[in-house]
């Protein structure tokens, strides 16, 4: 008896053992993640060390910029900038304004001192030559006004009882001389409206751009400070746009330069011609009085 449970018993046992080996592992240790594996994505995703967001540095900068043209730049423009920019565009339509008025003005001018010319020269006495400087179509012109000049200072003469021949006629025609001179001396001036304008615009033009330049750039470099960063796709549009002013003051100013120098031109050449009519008109005189007419 105590034989068949001993046998029960390792009967159990070897069967129990034979079971255990042929069944599979029902579970198994999880692996650990590697080190690499896990931090990889992580790196992956943050920035550089020390280097900013372009996208934050954009905003912080100048707000964003999208397609970069003259408009854009003078919207996202400083104050400052803004008002140098705006000074000098207006000057410059000022100065093509200008040069339309005076171009017109001289047109004008030489049409009319012509039709004067014309008629005086068919002119025989003293009398007609003013009868023809006070006609009112020649009202204004500056020869026109020395030939009536002239005439009513001898005119004046005259009436006063002075004697404007023979011995006198020297003084006479000293007293028609300085009438025209007085005439003349108010011709650079008058023919002149516009030019101080022009030679200002001119010659401060560019550094009125160019101080609207350096206030530009200041700022786009305390922006660079502000956010840590060197990239030029960002600081660019700062410093274009701050380089937009010294463009402006160019465009303004070197017109202007053209336009001064060929007025001065045209004021020379209408003095020129001004000179030699006043020679012109006082021989007359001369060989009128010379003439007693």
């Amino acid at each position: 008896m105590l034989n068949s449970k001993k046998t029960n018993i390792l009967l159990a046992m070897a069967g129990a053992a034979a079971l255990m080996a042929s069944s599979p592992v029902l579970a198994q240790a999880p692996a650990e993640p590697t080190p690499a594996a896990s931090t990889a994505a992580p790196a992956a995703a943050a920035p550089a060390a020390g280097e900013a967001d372009p996208a934050t540095v954009n905003d912080a900068v100048g707000g964003g910029h999208g397609d970069i043209t003259p408009i854009s730049m003078f919207m996202e423009a400083t104050v400052v900038v803004k008002v140098v920019m705006a000074g000098l565009l207006l000057a410059s339509i000022l100065s093509w304004t200008l040069l339309l008025i005076k171009l017109f003005e001289f047109g004008a001018l030489n049409r009319k001192t012509d039709n004067f010319l014309e008629n005086f020269r068919g002119a025989r006495t003293i009398a007609d030559m003013r009868a023809v400087s006070t006609q009112e179509e020649f009202d204004g012109n500056p020869l026109a006004d020395m030939a009536a000049a002239a005439t009513e200072e001898i005119e004046l003469s005259r009436q006063s009882g002075l004697s404007v021949t023979g011995d006198h006629l020297d003084s006479a025609m000293a007293r028609a001389q300085s009438a025209v001179a007085a005439v003349q001396s108010g011709l650079a001036l008058r023919l002149s409206g516009g030019q101080q304008f022009l030679a200002s615009v001119g010659s401060i033009g560019p550094f009125v751009g160019l101080f609207g330049t350096v206030y530009g750039i200041m700022n786009s470099f305390i922006g660079i400070a502000q956010s840590n960063t060197t990239n030029l796709a960002v600081v660019a549009p700062g410093i274009a746009e701050a380089l937009l002013a010294t463009g402006i003051g160019l465009f303004a100013a070197i017109p202007a330069v053209v336009f001064y120098n060929y007025f001065n031109t045209r004021i020379a050449a209408y003095g020129t011609r001004a000179d030699g009519f006043a020679a012109e008109l006082l021989n007359g005189i001369s060989r009128q009085l010379d003439k007693g007419a």
